[in-house]
């Protein structure tokens, strides 16, 4: 069972784990959420990130499946300019880009 803990403290989990997400990898929401501890949260660490304060590399945070944040064009010019490739769908792709933590 999960504890209970603030959305607050939530949300710095979550800014303490995209803080650690190597230049050039992505990650998705729901790691972002296992790394807090909440893996079922993914959501949760989505809204995190539309809160994320200033230099934090919420860039290198897409979807399961490799789409970038609705309404921000520069998310992809900022992945790209570290090399992050996108696939023709416009996703990034997650087999070559995705941190891989194991």
């Amino acid at each position: 069972m999960e504890e209970k803990i603030t959305q607050g403290e939530f949300f710095d989990r979550v800014y303490q784990a995209a803080a650690q997400i190597p230049r050039g990898r992505v990650t998705t929401y729901g790691q972002l959420a296992f790394l807090a501890g909440y893996p079922r949260r993914a959501r949760m660490a989505g809204r995190a990130m539309a809160f994320a304060p200033q230099g934090l590399p919420c860039h290198r945070v897409v979807n399961s499946q490799g789409r970038t944040a609705p309404g921000w064009a520069e998310q992809r010019r900022l992945l790209e300019a570290e090399g992050v490739a996108f696939r023709e769908n416009g996703c990034v792709d997650m087999k070559r880009f995705r941190w891989k933590l194991f």
